[in-house]
């Protein structure tokens, strides 16, 4: 079997994110989503939560699954059996960061390759943090995120203001 291993801090997953997964489908006969906790990003939700959203947006696709990883990502994706990392690439400023990430797991395992998409245009400029911030002020979410998804941010900002 043909496994892309999807890593991400996923905080929170976007259509973007999802259009990935699903393109990825056509590619991989099954996709693992991979929930970092990354700590370092000081995420506004916690490993669990985010697990539990990504299984919601992706409920729906066959051959997906999501669990919550730690440590060595090339260590994670050769226990899976996976022969894949899969990243998304929105901007030449993810390239840099990204082809790093790509040469040290190659040096790390050879055997594990990385794989990138591009979004679907319309999903080319979304990113975690922006949706966050349209959250934060208000802003309708329901072109960024799964409805599901755009609540449990509503509820979790609504908590965090004075």
């Amino acid at each position: 079997m043909n496994i892309g291993v999807y890593p991400g801090t996923f905080d929170p997953i976007t259509n973007g994110h999802t259009d990935i997964i699903t393109r990825s489908l056509r590619v991989f006969d099954k996709v693992i989503v991979a929930v970092a906790p990354n700590p370092g990003k000081r995420p506004l939700f916690d490993l669990a939560e985010r697990v539990e959203m990504a299984r919601l947006v992706t409920k729906e696709l066959a051959d997906v699954e999501v669990e919550s990883f730690d440590g060595l990502l090339v260590q994670y994706v050769r226990e899976r059996g996976a022969r894949a990392v899969i990243r998304g690439l929105r901007a030449i400023s993810d390239f840099e960061y990204e082809f790093q990430m790509a040469l040290v797991n190659r040096k790390l395992d050879s055997k594990i390759e990385t794989v990138f998409f591009m979004p679907s245009e319309e999903y080319s400029y979304l990113t975690s943090s922006i949706i966050k911030e349209v959250a934060g002020l208000g802003g309708a979410l329901h072109d960024f995120v799964h409805p599901h998804v755009a609540e449990r941010l509503r509820q979790r900002l609504r908590r965090q203001i004075p």
